[in-house]
């Protein structure tokens, strides 16, 4: 029995004969309109990837920043007393 992925079914749902055709080993006429959208995802899947480092670096700068204002105040309220 053929495994059923999640591409299958989204494809199908999408365009059933579009499936039935990959199915039985029809290429599509538009592989390089195809390459280039899938070249497009990956670019676009790096960039969402770097956004998310660069939030949680952003994320540790200002908790750094914070622990770095409270060590000042303590160290600023203790040489007053």
């Amino acid at each position: 029995m053929k495994t059923i992925r999640a591409s299958d079914i989204g494809s199908y749902l999408y365009c059933r004969r579009a499936w039935w055709y990959r199915q039985n080993g029809h290429e599509s006429a538009n592989q390089a309109e195809m390459a280039a959208g899938t070249e497009l995802h990956r670019r676009h899947g790096r960039k969402v990837l770097v956004a998310g480092f660069q939030s949680t670096l952003a994320w540790l700068a200002l908790l750094l920043v914070l622990v770095l204002v409270v060590v000042y105040l303590m160290q600023t309220t203790l040489q007053g007393v």
